[in-house]
């Protein structure tokens, strides 16, 4: 093995590697200070059995990479939103025939989430999942209320918060229904669902994760 290590190049691949001739001392001087600084945990007896194998791996030592924190982006505070009318919806887009396709979207998206709302389809099964069912592109309808003026308000909802529904009417006008002390009503293919906005103070993201419980009565 030392020798087929140490042995010289031949004259024309030495002139091809642009390498000097070297004798077989100067050789293994060179290939053991190469293992020594390529493995420096290594000891001298331990490298010269290494040398007698038939491979040599030399082992390498990567520098430890410190972890750079990263910095948490910070979002717009509630007043900073409102400052820069993120919720706003410019009169121009203010017209219900532009939210038509909505609506259509939120249909399908209603049947493949009750699986289709067949006739033996159990009302309690719909009305869990439409509970937490994303409501953009709703049409509703005011049916109870403890204030009249909002009784037969009928639209698309355009954006739902925590405590109001943004619903835009026939006659394009944008409504802010408040959800406390009303009754909302939303029918598909025949299935006619209730909402009881006292009960319904969450936004739309909090509800897909709440449970909620059967009750028998329910007061506005």
């Amino acid at each position: 093995m030392e020798e087929q290590l140490y042995r010289r190049l031949p004259p024309e691949e030495s002139g091809e590697l642009r390498l000097q001739p070297q004798d077989s001392e100067k050789a293994k001087t060179f290939v053991h200070a190469f293992l020594k600084r390529s493995m420096p945990t290594m000891k001298d007896e331990d490298i010269q059995h290494m040398l007698t194998r038939k491979a040599v791996v030399l082992e390498h030592y990567p520098k430890k990479k410190t972890k750079k924190k990263g910095k948490k982006t910070k979002g717009f505070t509630a007043k900073q939103r409102r400052e820069l009318c993120l919720f706003d919806i410019e009169p121009e887009q203010q017209r219900y025939s532009i939210f038509l396709p909505l609506h259509e979207l939120w249909k399908q998206y209603i049947r493949d989430l009750c699986h289709g709302l067949k006739p033996d389809a159990q009302p309690y099964m719909i009305q869990s999942k439409l509970l937490k069912a994303d409501l953009h592109g709703a049409i509703v309808t005011v049916t109870k209320s403890k204030c009249p003026s909002y009784v037969g308000i009928t639209g698309i909802i355009l954006q739902e918060f925590k405590h109001v529904f943004k619903i835009i009417t026939k006659e394009d006008k944008l409504k802010v229904v408040p959800k406390l002390n009303n009754v909302f009503s939303l029918e598909l293919d025949g299935f006619i669902s209730y909402i009881y906005g006292s009960k319904f103070l969450l936004r739309a993201s909090e509800r897909s994760a709440k449970k909620f419980k059967l009750k028998g009565t329910i007061d506005l």
